[in-house]
């Protein structure tokens, strides 16, 4: 028997044509315990063109710093009313825009604290497999002991430590590949 090399599949686009019941740009409903936030940037490419088909799959603990995930045994709060969980697709000009809520500290390995932070997928043509970032929020304390922040260059932060403007809307972009100013990708 011979074996024969088959070709690689993209992650994309294909989710625009059956995935779309998933997208939830608003992870709240009236009832979500916790401060609303809402996060809005761009995905571009690396000569800073806008990608127009990517999608962002957003994963979190609710206010308390819980999971809805049953191997979250931690003793906090479930919020019945939050899933931690949205699909936010891109528009035209690869921009989002989503509203969840800043969620709690939870436990890293070896009995540290990890910061209030978004788990993100980015999901896009041309992509292989997803790609796995964070998103944490400018001038939280938690910041600073942060064990997986730590790994990450001080002059690379940046890339995924979302900012608040003017109207408390917080901004963050991701940059695909190229300079300085790439978002910080993780394995997995």
């Amino acid at each position: 028997m011979t074996l024969t090399a088959t070709t690689s599949h993209t992650v994309g686009p294909y989710y625009h044509i059956g995935l779309t019941w998933l997208n939830r740009e608003d992870l709240t409903v009236a009832q979500t315990l916790g401060q609303r936030v809402a996060i809005t940037g761009q995905v571009v490419d690396g000569n800073g063109q806008f990608v127009n088909d990517a999608m962002l799959e957003v994963w979190q603990a609710n206010a308390a710093g819980k999971y809805a995930h049953p191997e979250d045994d931690q003793d906090k709060p479930l919020d019945p009313h939050f899933e931690g969980f949205g699909r936010v697709p891109v528009d035209a000009e690869g921009r989002f825009r989503f509203t969840t809520i800043k969620p709690g500290t939870v436990p890293g390995l070896a009995g540290t604290t990890q910061a209030p932070h978004l788990v993100v997928l980015v999901f896009a043509r041309g992509l292989v497999k997803h790609l796995l970032t964070r998103i944490y929020f400018d001038g939280e304390p938690a910041n600073e002991t942060d064990p997986l922040l730590a790994c990450v260059p001080e002059e690379r932060r940046a890339t995924i430590v979302s900012k608040p403007d003017a109207s408390g809307v917080y901004q963050w972009n991701v940059i695909l590949q190229g300079t300085d100013a790439e978002t910080v990708f993780f394995d997995y």
